[in-house]
Parts: C-alpha cells; sequence; structure tokens
C-alpha cells in the first residue's frame, strides 16, 4: 500500500481536481484506491456525491477500527472508495492532542487499512497544523501544487524548512506546477525560477482550465467525464510520472 497526500499551504491552488483525477487514475483497473477527504470543507466528497453517514465524526474517526471500516462509502467508480470528510473535521487537531504519539495517529489509522487498498489518497486541508504534520509522517509522497507565482514559491520554502527544523524527510516533496498560463509572463518567469531552484518539481503541469472548473458541474472527475480535454490529458500525465517515482523509491528501498 501506497499513500500519496495532496497539500498545500495555500488555499485555492488546484489541490482537490488534482487529488480527485489522480484517484480515479489510480483506480484504473479497479485497483483498489481508496481518497481520504480530510479537509472539513469536504469538496472531494461533493465532487464524488457522497454524504458520510449520519453521525460519523471526526472522533469517531480518529478512534478507527470499525468505525472507518463501517464510514467509507463506495463511489460510481470500480475500485475507489471514499471515506467522506465531515464538518466536525475543523476539530481534528484539537482531538489529536488527546492521543498519546500524536503525530503519528493517522499513519497508524491507514496502517489499519493495508489488505484492503493499493493506494490511498489524502485530500489535505491547507496550512501547517497537528493534521499537516500526521499527513507529513503518514504519506509515502506528498504532491505539492504551486501556482507559478513568487507568493507560491515563498510559501513552498516555508515548507521545506518546516520539514527540516522537524526532522522530517524533505525527498518525500514532490511539488507540481497547476493553473499553469503559458500566456502570462510571470507565469513562464516562475516557472524558470522554480526550475533553477532545483526543488525536485514534477515534469508535468496542470494547465488552467474551464473544464476543471466545471468538475464542481460535472460532481467526476475530468479524466473520466471528458478524457481528451487538455486538462484530463494532463491529470494523466501526472498520474504516470507518479507511478514512475513511486516505482523508482520501491526499488531504491529494495
Amino acid at each position: 500500500m501506497k499513500i500519496i497526500a495532496l497539500y498545500s499551504i495555500k488555499g485555492g491552488v488546484g489541490k482537490t481536481a488534482a487529488c480527485v483525477n489522480l484517484a480515479y487514475l489510480a483506480a484504473g483497473e479497479q485497483v483498489p484506491t481508496l481518497l481520504c477527504d480530510l479537509d472539513p470543507q469536504g469538496s472531494s466528497t461533493f465532487y464524488f456525491r457522497i454524504q458520510p453517514k449520519p453521525k460519523y465524526t471526526s472522533r469517531k474517526f480518529l478512534k478507527g477500527g470499525k468505525r472507518i471500516d463501517k464510514a467509507i462509502r463506495g463511489t460510481d467508480f470500480p475500485g475507489l472508495d471514499l471515506l467522506p470528510a465531515d464538518l466536525s473535521y475543523r476539530n481534528l487537531d484539537i482531538l489529536l492532542n488527546g492521543f498519546s504519539k500524536s503525530r503519528h495517529r493517522l499513519k497508524k489509522l491507514l496502517g489499519e487499512l493495508k489488505s484492503s487498498y493499493d493506494f490511498i489518497f489524502l485530500d489535505c486541508p491547507p496550512n501547517i497544523t497537528l493534521v499537516s504534520e500526521n499527513v507529513f509522517e503518514a504519506a509515502d509522497l506528498i504532491l505539492v501544487p504551486l501556482i507559478p507565482t513568487t507568493l507560491s514559491m515563498m510559501t513552498y520554502r516555508k515548507l521545506i524548512e518546516f520539514f527540516k527544523d522537524a526532522g522530517l524527510d524533505t525527498g518525500k516533496l514532490h511539488p507540481f506546477l497547476s493553473m499553469v498560463e503559458p500566456r502570462k509572463q510571470m507565469h513562464r518567469r516562475t516557472i524558470r525560477e522554480i526550475i533553477a531552484a532545483k526543488v525536485n518539481p514534477m515534469n508535468t503541469y496542470i494547465p488552467y482550465s474551464a473544464d476543471v472548473e466545471k468538475m464542481g458541474f460535472y460532481r467526476a472527475p475530468l479524466t473520466q467525464i471528458r478524457p481528451a480535454s487538455s486538462g484530463a490529458l494532463a491529470f494523466t500525465k501526472l498520474w504516470k510520472e507518479v507511478e514512475t517515482r513511486l516505482l523508482k523509491d520501491l526499488s531504491d528501498g529494495d
């Protein structure tokens, strides 16, 4: 089982759209895949037309065991399940403080699902919180969407600094460019700066696309509803690159 997190300190960078499409692509030929929505906004949950089960809360999520099994819902796509978010997830940080080894609670919970899934995707809330630290510990690979602006690069550098200060593995971080508009001079300049900074970016970028924005209307992965669109083709290419990096990590670990 591999855990892939979609994370950004900033909101509004295309994180959830990437998570939904990559999870759908990972499920592929019915490969057991789970998307775990950790964001109290519940955008991934919304995209898949799913509601949390009654009385399901962040407290039950953190207790784990059969409570999680009962909360997982099947999507309309074979091989892909969803653990929906609830507004009570806004309290996850507070509740995590009540557990021993609080930074490792998520890793323990997801480890219980090891026999059920090949891939687990985490749609993470923004900001650096105790929830984020749990994600950083649990994930095998952390995809960080960056809009090509100076501010995005600044926040990414802060993330790297946090990893170093906390003794976390910066090798897990894999930024990718999101919502790119090549016609914008600022985007072109910032892309050159990101490449020069040698921060291990993915080669694939996701273009700014009205089709991606329409996912909220379709309430389905773009790679399923409009697979030939530029955005869907970019997500497909990104997933193939992610697979390559995961396979490399596996071979390096042998």
